[in-house]
C-alpha cells in the first residue's frame, strides 16, 4: 500500500489538514468496515450460529496473536487492554508494593505515566521525578534514580518534544540495579518497528488509536513471562484463570491473567486490520516520508521550533504567542493540531499519509 492509497482511505483527510495523529489518529475506512462488519456478525448471526462467546473469544485470540507477532513476543506475554493508561494502571496495581518503595519516572511523562504512581502514595510508595533537558535524558540522573527505585517508568518517544529515548541502554542500566522498567510505547506503535526482545523492558504498554490509525478502546500490555508469573492482578475474572468454576482456580500463564471478563472484541478486530495496514505501508516508507515532511515543517518554523532539528519522530512542537487561540484559529481553517501544557506550545503530528501540501497549509496559516 502506498501513502497515497492510505490517505485516500482516510475519510478525515477528504476536506481537512489532519496533523494531530499523536493525539488520535484518523482511522481508515477499512478499519471502520472491519469493526462494523464484526459487530454486525457478532450481534446478529453468531448467537444462532457458532455462538456469541466462541466468536468473541476467537476474535480476541486472533488479535492477541497479531499483537504478539507485531511486537516479537509470545501470545502468552500479551494482554488486551483498553488503553495505555489502562495497561499502566493494571501493572501498578499488581505489584506487591512495600512501604518505602520508590517509583522513578521522567518529567516527560503523559498523565498515563504519572497518575498510577501518584495513586500509590497511601501505600507508602514514593515517586522520584527525573529531570530532563528539552526531551533528553541525563543518564547519570537515570542511574541515580534506578539505584534507589523498584521501578522506572518512561516513554519510548516523548509526547511533548518527539524525542526518541534510548530504551535498550536505559533498561540495561536499570537491570544492573535490579530495577524494573515499564515503557509507554504508544507514540512508537505505528511510527517505528518495535521488538520487545531488543528493548528488554519488563513491561511495554500502548494502544492502537494513534499512529496505528486504529479504533479507540484497543490497548496492549506486554509483560516479560518471568515477571508476569510473579504478579497477582488486582482485578480477576473468568478470563484471568484456566478453570473459572474450579474450587481452586489457577491463573492463566503469563500476561493472559491480566484480562478480566466480557468485553467487546470489535476494537481488537479493528486493531488487527490497522496493524496489517501499517505493515503493508512499511516502516521504511513511514520513516522516509515522515522525515521529509518534518524537515519541511521545521525549516519553515525556524526559531519557533522546540523539537529536535533532526528527525526522530513525526511529532513537532513549536512556540506560539497564544497556543490555545492558535489551535482554535487553525481548526476554524480545517487544520487540526493541538496544544501542550509542558512546554506551553503547539504540537503538530506528521504521519505517512500527510503531504507537503499539508505542511505548507499549516505554515501559511501560521
Amino acid at each position: 500500500m502506498t501513502p497515497e492509497s492510505l490517505r485516500a482511505d482516510i475519510p478525515a483527510c477528504e476536506d481537512s489538514v489532519y496533523l494531530n495523529t499523536g493525539a488520535s489518529g484518523p482511522a481508515t475506512q477499512r478499519v471502520v468496515d472491519a469493526v462494523s462488519e464484526f459487530v454486525s456478525y457478532h450481534e446478529t448471526e453468531a448467537p444462532v450460529g457458532e455462538g456469541a462467546y466462541p466468536a468473541a473469544f476467537g476474535a480476541l485470540d486472533d488479535a492477541r496473536e497479531t499483537v504478539a507477532d507485531f511486537l516479537n513476543a509470545d501470545p502468552e506475554e500479551i494482554a488486551l487492554t483498553e488503553s495505555t493508561s489502562d495497561g499502566i494502571a493494571r501493572v501498578a496495581a499488581a505489584i506487591d508494593w512495600e512501604a518505602g518503595d520508590t517509583v522513578a519516572r521522567t518529567d516527560l511523562e503523559h498523565s498515563a505515566g504519572i497518575l498510577p504512581w501518584w495513586n500509590l502514595h497511601e501505600q507508602g510508595v514514593g515517586v522520584r521525578i527525573v529531570p530532563t533537558n528539552d526531551g533528553r535524558l541525563d543518564m547519570d540522573a537515570i542511574e541515580d534514580a534506578v539505584a534507589e527505585s523498584r521501578l522506572l517508568c518512561l516513554s519510548s518517544i516523548s509526547w511533548n518534544y518527539g524525542t526518541q529515548l534510548p530504551i535498550p541502554e536505559v533498561v540495561e542500566l536499570a537491570h544492573e540495579h535490579d530495577c524494573l522498567v515499564l515503557v509507554d510505547a504508544v507514540q512508537t506503535f505505528g511510527q517505528r518497528p518495535l521488538d520487545v526482545r531488543e528493548w528488554g523492558a519488563d513491561f511495554v504498554v500502548g494502544a492502537g488509536h494513534k499512529w496505528l490509525l486504529g479504533p479507540w478502546g484497543a490497548g496492549m500490555l506486554y509483560i516479560d513471562r518471568d515477571i508476569a508469573e510473579g504478579l497477582r492482578p488486582a482485578q480477576v475474572g473468568y478470563r484471568s484463570v484456566e478453570a473459572p468454576g474450579a474450587a481452586e482456580p489457577e491463573f492463566k500463564a503469563g500476561t493472559n491473567r491480566f484480562e478480566v471478563g466480557t468485553t467487546t472484541p470489535a476494537p481488537y478486530v479493528g486493531l488487527e486490520t490497522a496493524i496489517e495496514t501499517i505493515e503493508e505501508v512499511g516502516f521504511d516508507t513511514i520513516a522516509t516520508r515522515s522525515a521529509r515532511l518534518t524537515d519541511r515543517l521545521k525549516a519553515g518554523l525556524g526559531e519557533r521550533l522546540l523539537s529536535p532539528e533532526g528527525y526522530e519522530s513525526g511529532l513537532v512542537s513549536f512556540e506560539a504567542d497564544d497556543p490555545e487561540a492558535t489551535v482554535d484559529r487553525l481548526a476554524a481553517e480545517d487544520i487540526f493540531v493541538r496544544t501542550l501544557s509542558s512546554p506551553e506550545c503547539v504540537r503538530a503530528s506528521l504521519h505517512v499519509f500527510n503531504t507537503a501540501e499539508d505542511v505548507d497549509a499549516l505554515l501559511e496559516a501560521l
